[in-house]
């Protein structure tokens, strides 16, 4: 799974709020929008965003569709599979998988903790 460095989260951050895919120069446009709170203070090459977007490509973060120039690029997952793949990563490195559940669990808000009951309870109900 892996961890982002801070321009390719930026980039899968444009690309995961999206339901339509960007080439390099729309993306290289969508992280210098005034309203990107996130955006760096300089312009980017657009050579700079196809490296970066063919990093995320081998890494499996994105997809390019080839059939159409300007190549467009689509996140291959959603934010929270990502996100659940990174918990998932980190709960299979822990030596005692239990106690750092336990440490989450303790740190959620109640509205989390009602989430995740709720959430079990339907993953219960589906495995009966």
């Amino acid at each position: 799974m892996g961890n982002l460095g801070v321009l390719e989260r930026m980039m899968m951050d444009v690309l995961w709020n999206s339901s339509s895919p960007f080439t390099a120069n729309e993306l290289k446009d969508a992280l210098i929008h005034p309203d990107n709170s996130a955006a760096p203070a300089k312009r980017l090459a657009t050579t700079t965003i196809l490296t970066v977007l063919s990093r995320l490509e081998t890494k499996g973060f994105v997809t390019r569709d080839r059939g159409i120039r300007p190549h467009a690029y689509s996140a291959v997952m959603t934010r929270a599979d990502h996100t659940a793949g990174l918990m998932h990563e980190v709960l299979g490195q822990v030596p005692d998988r239990q106690a750092t559940l336990a440490r989450f669990i303790g740190d959620v808000t109640p509205q989390e903790a009602e989430t995740l009951r709720q959430l079990l309870g339907v993953a219960t109900s589906d495995s009966a």
